[in-house]
C-alpha cells in the first residue's frame, strides 16, 4: 500500500492552473522578445516554431513543478506484518451419565438439556482444545483433546446413560481420569468442567482428594450441580430413582483447585453457566503489528530535477531568454 507523510502539499498543485493562467495573461509579456511592426513579415514557420518553444518549455516547467511537490508529500510504501500468538485452553468436559440423568426436570431429560448447551460452549471454542469424559460408577474416554469440534460434537451426540451395571457416581474416578488426560498438557491453562447430578457412591478414590491431586498439575476444576434436589424418576427396568445433589463437595472441589462452583436448577441457568465459564476462560490473544516503510519520494524528485536541469539548459542555450 502507499501512503503519503506529508499529504498537504497536494493543495500545491491547485497553484498550477493559476500559473498557467497568468503567464497567458501576464507572464509571457515579461519575456525578452523582438517586436515587429506587423506579423505579416513573418513567415508562418517561424511563428509555429515560436509556439511550439513556448508550449515546450511550459511542460518542462510545469512536469518540474508536479514532479518535486509529489516528491515532498513523501510517497512509500507501507508494508504491514501482523504477528498473531495464542493462548490455547485446554478443557476436559467431565459429564456424569448415571441413570438418574434421565430425570426429567429439565426437558426433555437432564442429559439431552447437558448435551445441548455443551455442544454450543463447544463450538464457541475456536482453537482450544477439548476432550470429552463421561462416568456412571465407571469412567470412559468419548473423546482425547483435540481441535476438531465436528468430530467432538457428533461424539457428544452419542453420549446415553450408562448401562445398569456400570450405574453410579463415581466423582474421584473421574477427576482422576480427567487429570491423566491434561496433566501432560503444556497448555497455559488447563480446566476440567465437571457436571454432576448426584454424590459420590463409586470408585476408589474420594473427590477431595483428586482435586488435591489437580492441583499439583495446575488444573481448574468448574463444577456443576444439574438437578433439582430430592427430585424421584421412574426409569424402566430400574425402578424409582432419587437423588439429592452433593453441593457440599463439588464446591470444595471447586475452592481447591482455584474454579467455581455453579447449580443449575433449570435449563435456563445451565446454558447462562456454560456461557459465563466460557467467558472467564477465553484464549490470550497477543497480535504484534509491524510497520516497514519505503520512501518512494526519490522516484519523483530525480525526475523533477532532471526537467529542472533541461529547462534551464534549454533557457541558456537554445531558447536564450531575459534574465
Amino acid at each position: 500500500m502507499i501512503e503519503y507523510a506529508n499529504s498537504l502539499y497536494f493543495l500545491l498543485l491547485a497553484l498550477i492552473p493559476v500559473l498557467i493562467l497568468w503567464y497567458w495573461k501576464f507572464g509571457k509579456k515579461l519575456e525578452g522578445t523582438i517586436q515587429f511592426s506587423s506579423t505579416k513579415l513573418l513567415g508562418n514557420h517561424f511563428k509555429k516554431r515560436g509556439r511550439w518553444r513556448i508550449i515546450l518549455m511550459q511542460i518542462i516547467f510545469m512536469s518540474m513543478l508536479v514532479f518535486t511537490i509529489l516528491g515532498l508529500s513523501r510517497p512509500r510504501l507501507v508494508d504491514t506484518l501482523e504477528e498473531t500468538k495464542i493462548e490455547v485452553v485446554d478443557i476436559i468436559l467431565v459429564l456424569d451419565i448415571s441413570s438418574s440423568m434421565l430425570a426429567e426436570d429439565f426437558k426433555p431429560n437432564r442429559l439431552e438439556a447437558v448435551k445441548k448447551t455443551a455442544k454450543t460452549f463447544i463450538e464457541d471454542r475456536k482453537g482450544d482444545r477439548i476432550g470429552l469424559l463421561v462416568f456412571a460408577g465407571e469412567t470412559f474416554i468419548q473423546c482425547p483433546l483435540t481441535i476438531d469440534t465436528d468430530v467432538l460434537t457428533n461424539l457428544l451426540k452419542d453420549v446415553t446413560v450408562a448401562e445398569q451395571e456400570y450405574d453410579g457416581t463415581a466423582i474421584g474416578m473421574a477427576i482422576a481420569n480427567a487429570i491423566n488426560r491434561l496433566r501432560n498438557s503444556d497448555a497455559k491453562s488447563k480446566v476440567m468442567i465437571l457436571l454432576s447430578d448426584g454424590s459420590n457412591n463409586a470408585g476408589e478414590l474420594d473427590p477431595i482428594t483428586a482435586a488435591e491431586m489437580a492441583t499439583e498439575f495446575d488444573i481448574k476444576i468448574y463444577t456443576i450441580g444439574a438437578g433439582t434436589n430430592q427430585s424421584v424418576t421412574y426409569i424402566p427396568n430400574r425402578g424409582y430413582i432419587r437423588n439429592e445433589v452433593d453441593e457440599e463437595t463439588l464446591r470444595a472441589i471447586a475452592k481447591q483447585t482455584n474454579g467455581h462452583y455453579f447449580r443449575a436448577n433449570n435449563i435456563g441457568r445451565l446454558k447462562r453457566i456454560y456461557e459465563e465459564i466460557d467467558q472467564l476462560e477465553r484464549s490470550e490473544i497477543e497480535v504484534k503489528i509491524y510497520t516497514r516503510y519505503q520512501d518512494l519520494y526519490g522516484w519523483f524528485l530525480i525526475p523533477a530535477a532532471i526537467f529542472g536541469l533541461w529547462y534551464e539548459a534549454l533557457n541558456r542555450s537554445i531558447f536564450r531568454r531575459k534574465m
